[in-house]
């Protein structure tokens, strides 16, 4: 009977030789090697009807050798109950084929969630109270989207300031508002009467308004370790024109912001406290920031005696007073500014200060903004607050913060350029080794997953935003100070007013530059002539109403040229006794020579002779070579639209 079944098998189907039962083998086990051995990609060729799916449960189950040698005693019962025609067999193999990839697809999904299941490894933080994933968290795993579209407001100047710049000195007040104005002149006359008595001169707005304007145009000329006097001994003609060096000197010693008799003592800036809380309530409402704000620390300079004053020594000035600034990461606005006083009476020091900080200026920022700050403010806590105000935050995380894994934090043994990342349902954290044995840590809940960048050193897209919007503040603190107006004093709360000047001109830019995108196309010194022309018009009005002239030609005729343009009236007719340049009116005649010469301008060829020569540099000049101007002109070209 054996030999009748093995002739009767069809031949595509051969059983495995049976063993030699050796005298240590069983009946039982000799069956079990032989059922162990089916290929099972054969057996399924002739077992269609038998296929069942896989579910993970059965793929976890332990290997049975009897219930196999059942099942394969059942198939070979079946395989003699099927059809012997070969070429059946191979038209319903294809079918077959087809049908089998189209059940195993759920199975290969299932299989790959789980091995993606299985990869994530679980970080513990420091503090074992936050749980970081190594695979970001997707679908169903992600319980709130954490990257918003965009403020929701247009970025730019607002309706109310875009209605009220309406030129250069008119964009400027919209931050040196009256009431400042206002504040400022009754506390220097309070302080001018009480110095002088009645020998002093009241203050109005005008004088304020010069005498600001001065102090821009003094920053132009880059003068700000320059000594007054200087400026009013060289050429530059419209500092004696405006006011005597004595009335600056006398303005810039009293100049005062509140009664000092009835100052509060608690209030470490009582001394410019009114004027700081006005100033700084203007900076939102006359502009709506971008998507990307920039959060750090501002140090104004200054060495003298101030309860508050800091030293940084990373900062070029290395003491000074410090300031916190939210400004708009791509055109450097400050939006919110708050100077730090210093530790509070008792003396204990702050906790979670950074934080405290960036929730302080982002307050009333509208959803859909992202925060970009440095090692000093982020933290874990930070972000989740933030996020409660529909805000994200991308920054430098320091290595002792409790929230971090230890795995993220070594850098031994790994490669230069490689990241690591770790993740939360709703914050992801980046370990990126620059150099050998040094990595940096980045916090962000913008965004969700560990992209790298094609760039050759690998850097995650996390990192380039962050490098991409941190220089908002330092920008601002580059740009105050190539024209900065800060002078030398003693006195503390004046170096915060002329730091307000500062960052309020830069500002009042910053809204004329986006409101006449036409203005000065393709100019690269376009805040400079800005500068330049709010400073003329801030001066002009006193220079307009001055009554005695300046003892030098050139401040005299200027004050003449502004005083009869704003007449809109010709210049008066010369004197008929004048006979020196002192009593020349506002055009001068040009220098006639005693003998005649070749023009030293003109080429040899031409030889063109001429009497005239120039009051300047003495050449010899035809009236080819030659235009009419008067001195005032030629100095300082004084002009409601010119730049000078």
């Amino acid at each position: 009977m054996r030999t009748t079944a093995r002739n009767t098998t069809p031949p595509s189907v051969r059983q495995p030789p049976t063993p030699r039962r050796g005298p240590g083998f069983s009946a039982a086990q000799v069956l079990e090697q032989i059922a162990s051995s089916v290929d099972r990609e054969d057996e399924e060729d002739f077992c269609d009807s038998e296929e069942e799916d896989v579910s993970e449960d059965e793929d976890g189950e332990e290997y049975d050798p009897e219930r196999d040698a059942d099942d394969s005693a059942l198939r070979s019962c079946s395989s003699f109950s099927s059809s012997s025609s070969e070429e059946e067999e191979r038209e319903g193999e294809g079918d077959t084929a087809a049908a089998r990839e189209r059940d195993r697809e759920p199975e290969r999904e299932d299989t790959a969630a789980a091995a993606g299941q299985a990869r994530r490894e679980t970080l513990l933080s420091k503090n074992g109270k936050i749980k970081w994933s190594s695979a970001a968290y997707r679908g169903p795993d992600l319980p709130r989207a954490v990257r918003h579209p965009g403020p929701a407001v247009t970025p730019g100047p607002t309706a109310y300031a875009a209605s009220r710049a309406l030129d250069i000195e008119s964009a400027f007040r919209l931050f040196v508002m009256p009431a400042i104005e206002r504040i400022v002149v009754d506390m220097t006359n309070l302080q001018g009467v009480r110095k002088y008595g009645d020998g002093w001169r009241p203050m109005d707005s005008v004088d304020l308004r010069a005498y600001l304007g001065l102090l821009i145009l003094a920053g132009i000329y880059r003068s700000r370790g320059e000594a007054a006097a200087s400026l009013w001994e060289s050429g530059r003609t419209v500092f004696r024109a405006t006011m005597p060096l004595k009335v600056f000197h006398k303005y810039s010693r009293l100049l005062r912001f509140d009664d000092r008799r009835s100052r509060l003592a608690a209030d470490r800036l009582a001394a410019i406290r009114e004027v700081w809380d006005l100033w700084e309530e203007r900076l939102p409402a006359l502009y709506n920031p971008g998507s990307d704000l920039t959060v750090d620390e501002q140090l104004v300079p200054f060495r003298g005696r101030c309860p508050f004053r800091q030293y940084i020594p990373s900062k070029p000035g290395k003491y000074g007073i410090k300031s916190w600034v939210a400004c708009d990461a791509k055109s450097s606005y400050a939006w919110k500014m708050q100077v730090y006083t210093g530790k509070a009476v008792g003396g204990a020091p702050e906790k979670n200060q950074g934080a405290r900080v960036v929730l302080d200026l982002t307050q009333g920022l509208p959803g859909g903004h992202n925060v970009t700050c440095d090692n000093f403010f982020t933290s874990y806590e930070l972000g989740q607050r933030l996020l409660e105000r529909n805000l994200t935050m991308v920054g430098t995380v320091r290595k002792n913060k409790p929230e971090l894994p230890p795995a993220l934090l070594q850098s031994k043994g790994r490669q230069v350029s490689s990241s690591r990342f770790a993740f939360t349902p709703t914050a992801t954290l980046v370990s990126y080794l620059a150099k050998r044995n040094k990595n940096v840590l980045l916090l962000s809940t913008l965004h969700t997953e560990a992209d790298v960048s094609d760039r050759r050193d690998r850097k995650p897209a996390l990192i380039l935003d962050y490098n991409r919007n941190k220089g908002g503040v330092d920008n601002l603190d580059k740009v105050v100070g190539t024209y900065s107006c800060r002078r030398m004093t003693a006195r503390w709360p004046l170096v915060i007013f002329h730091n307000i000047l500062d960052v309020s001109s830069y500002n009042a830019f910053v809204i004329w530059r986006e409101i006449k995108p036409d203005w000065m196309p393709r100019k690269r010194n376009k805040r400079r002539v800005f500068l330049e022309q709010l400073g003329k018009a801030l001066v002009k009005p006193l220079i307009q109403r001055r009554q005695r002239l300046p003892r030098t030609e050139a401040a005299s005729a200027l004050v003449k040229v502004v005083q009869s343009a704003d007449r809109d009236a010709a210049p008066p007719p010369a004197r008929e006794h004048a006979a020196g340049p002192d009593a020349a009116g506002p055009a001068a005649a040009p220098l006639v020579a005693s003998k005649r010469k070749r023009c030293q301008l003109c080429p040899p060829k031409k030889d063109a002779k001429t009497h005239t020569a120039c009051c300047r540099c003495k050449k010899y000049i035809c009236k080819a070579c030659s235009h009419a101007y008067c001195h005032t002109c030629a100095l300082w070209a004084f002009s409601r639209h010119g730049t000078g």
